[in-house]
């Protein structure tokens, strides 16, 4: 019988084989932790960011999320293949563990790795190793042959190479593991070799002569070491580092979806601030700089950001690559850290064009397996961008009626409710301060004054005065609610204006604030600084349903088939999304057929708020035509929609796509009140 022999025990050119690995052991070890401070410096010198609240929901998302991959499958092809080198990453880190330790001492294993534990380990290690390797070959096929979309760069500046040099690593990483097995399990003669498909396949290639089994054993594990502590030091160094700070990332994730972050956290006056917002690198929160080390470059936000799916100047990858790049480039590990004078982060790096075309619809923040934010950074550097009084045009008069009148509509306070006039057989009040009503109705600017959003108003308050409610409107004393005020940047008059709305709301008694805009919803239930209670009018009749204090009929959309649009801000934004069906479900022999893109899929229709005046020339089509698409290649006569801006996009869009008389878009609330038995 062949007796194979151990690394430990084979010197190599005469130094004892513990030295060897105790050499570099140490020496891959302060490289790699030499990397990592330089790393974590740039974090460093970012701004504050507090991310270690609710501890507990945190680990929960880093179990879930970061080693669960519950957001990988959305992709199936992609999330398994990931799923799957995870998996394998798991299993093999034990493995390399034991491997370094064998180096030192050729008996070594684990303290939890001993008896029958040891046994079923081995067996499961092989079949991981095949697994892998399999999983690696695929991988590499696809991307060479079949080449997803999602994972090309057109700006040019993508980091292709790296996929194949990381899937090329891990494979030999995989094969020096069959070698140093399979020489052993063939030099070892050992009989249950069915139960190792990984090392078996090894072994029946391998020649059975001493020398050279000894050889491949030995030169196995000394490969698999080498490649395997390079590996570990070229992580940091690539776009793969989000290897080791993925899990961290997923960990620090923001909690409070919907909200907006202060212009600097633990400032009390931002007014007091060299500069509002973000224009250097180093402006950025510590928290976001992680984030851009922490991209893996999958694709997965770009492939479903509708800016970039109408040709806008948007990439929600690039601005993560473009930042990472600069970080490497200008904060190197070797090197000193040195930031050119001659360019511009926020203009020259990432361009006005690509932070002015975000509708922060949130859908790249959805997508994202790592947790990555986009909607505070965009929002930090519109900020910079207005400190320095660079705002578009189309933007500049709304913005400007805002400042002056309190809406962006140009109209007089004074006549906020004049769309009650217009109502028959229903009394709204407008109450005054120190009165009381269970219900505050929240207009907000579109429901005051846009003529074709009155009707949503006027339909809502026949609603909540047919099912019995005691409510009223803040009328002259509204303003807006603010919400894409935040959201472009404008951080003081949104200030003013949640101030103005905050005294009239508490200068009044109410049980609960109710709206039909989700925008206004969105701002006074996560921006406000003095939080009050606040209900889309989407749940408020899917409870009315519940109670049965409200029952429907199908007159106006019998035989006609229908379908849903998730507003942004209704549904990834505060998580709406089956409320609106409980709604459309409560209509007897309903027909509601889903869209392609529906739920946290939604495609947005670039509807929000002052971004209806926002002009974009690049676009090849616009979000609303695109949607309109989509809901007649299903077949759909109703859009179904819960938001005043969307029901303003899709309706225009209805005209451009020549479906005008085939297809009708109608707000929830509308639908309700002309199905109101």
């Amino acid at each position: 019988m062949m007796i194979i022999s151990e690394p430990a025990d084979v010197a190599l050119a005469g130094i004892p084989a513990p030295a060897i690995a105790l050499a570099l052991l140490v020496a891959a070890l302060v490289l790699f932790s030499f990397i990592i401070f330089r790393r974590i410096q740039v974090l460093r010198q970012g701004t504050p960011d507090p991310r270690f609240s609710n501890v507990g929901q945190r680990i929960w998302l880093a179990l879930a999320y970061g080693f669960g991959q519950l957001r990988q499958p959305r992709y199936l092809v992609g999330g398994t293949i990931h799923i799957l080198l995870f998996a394998g990453f798991m299993v093999l880190s034990v493995r390399s563990l034991t491997l370094l330790g064998r180096g030192f001492y050729s008996q070594f294993h684990l303290p939890f790795l001993t008896g029958s534990a040891a046994s079923a380990y081995e067996i499961l290690k092989d079949y991981t190793v095949f697994m892998v390797l399999v999983v690696c070959i695929v991988a590499i096929i696809r991307r060479a042959v079949f080449k997803p979309a999602r994972y090309e760069h057109t700006s040019g500046r993508g980091h292709e190479s790296e996929a194949y040099v990381i899937l090329g690593l891990v494979s030999c990483l995989m094969i020096t593991d069959m070698l140093f097995d399979g020489s052993a399990l063939k030099g070892n003669g050992a009989s249950d070799v069915g139960f190792f498909p990984a090392a078996s396949l090894a072994a029946t290639l391998m020649p059975a002569h001493l020398a050279t089994l000894n050889a491949l054993h030995i030169g196995g594990y000394w490969a698999h070491i080498l490649i395997f502590l390079a590996f570990l030091n070229y992580l940091p160094m690539s776009k793969h580092f989000h290897v080791i700070t993925a899990i961290p990332n997923v960990f620090f994730a923001k909690l409070e979806k919907g909200s907006i972050k202060p212009v600097r956290w633990e400032t009390s006056d931002w007014m007091d601030l060299e500069e509002c917002g973000v224009t250097r690198f180093k402006a950025f929160t510590w928290k976001h700089m992680l984030d851009f080390y922490s991209c893996a470059d999958c694709g997965r936000c770009t492939d479903n950001c509708p800016a970039n799916a109408v040709g806008r100047d948007l990439s929600p990858r690039m601005i993560s690559i473009k930042a990472r790049d600069y970080a490497y480039k200008y904060f190197p590990v070797f090197g000193t850290a040195q930031e050119p004078d001659s360019l511009e982060f926020v203009g020259d790096v990432i361009t006005e064009k690509e932070i002015w075309a975000c509708t922060t619809c949130g859908a790249c923040e959805r997508e994202c397996p790592i947790f990555i934010e986009y909607i505070d950074k965009i929002v930090d550097m519109r900020r910079g961008l207005l400190d320095r009084g660079l705002l578009p045009q189309s933007l500049q008069k709304p913005m400007q009626q805002i400042k002056k009148k309190g809406n962006a509509y140009g109209g007089n306070k004074a006549k906020r409710s004049a769309w009650i006039k217009e109502l028959e057989d229903v009394e709204v009040r407008e109450l005054k301060p120190d009165d009381h009503a269970d219900l505050l109705f929240f207009v907000d600017s579109c429901g005051s004054f846009d003529p074709r959003i009155q009707e949503i108003s006027k339909s809502f308050a026949r609603i909540l005065t047919k099912t019995g409610f005691d409510f009223g409107i803040l009328g002259q004393d509204e303003t807006d609610s603010g919400n894409e005020i935040r959201r472009l940047g404008e951080e003081g008059l949104f200030e003013q204006v949640s101030q103005k709305n905050i005294e009239a709301f508490q200068a009044r008694r109410f049980k609960e604030i109710v709206t039909f805009d989700p925008h206004a919803y969105n701002t006074i239930k996560n921006d406000y600084p003095v939080r009050f209670p606040i209900s889309h009018s989407s749940r408020l009749l899917a409870g009315l349903l519940d109670h049965h204090k409200l029952k429907l009929s199908n007159d106006y959309i019998r035989d006609r088939i229908v379908t849903y649009h998730d507003p942004c801000y209704l549904g990834r934004h505060n998580g709406l999304y089956q409320e609106p069906r409980q709604v459309l479900r409560g209509i007897p022999g309903i027909e509601l057929r889903e869209m392609k893109r529906s739920f946290s899929r939604s495609f947005c229709c670039s509807g929000g708020g002052l971004l209806i005046w926002y002009e974009n020339e690049e676009e090849s089509e616009r979000m609303g035509e695109r949607r309109v698409r989509m809901a007649h290649e299903i077949g759909a006569q109703v859009i179904v929609t819960a938001c005043p801006f969307c029901l303003i996009n899709l309706e225009d869009a209805i005209k451009t796509t020549g479906n005008e008389g085939k297809i009708e878009v109608i707000d929830l609330v509308e639908l309700v009140d002309r199905s109101m038995l």
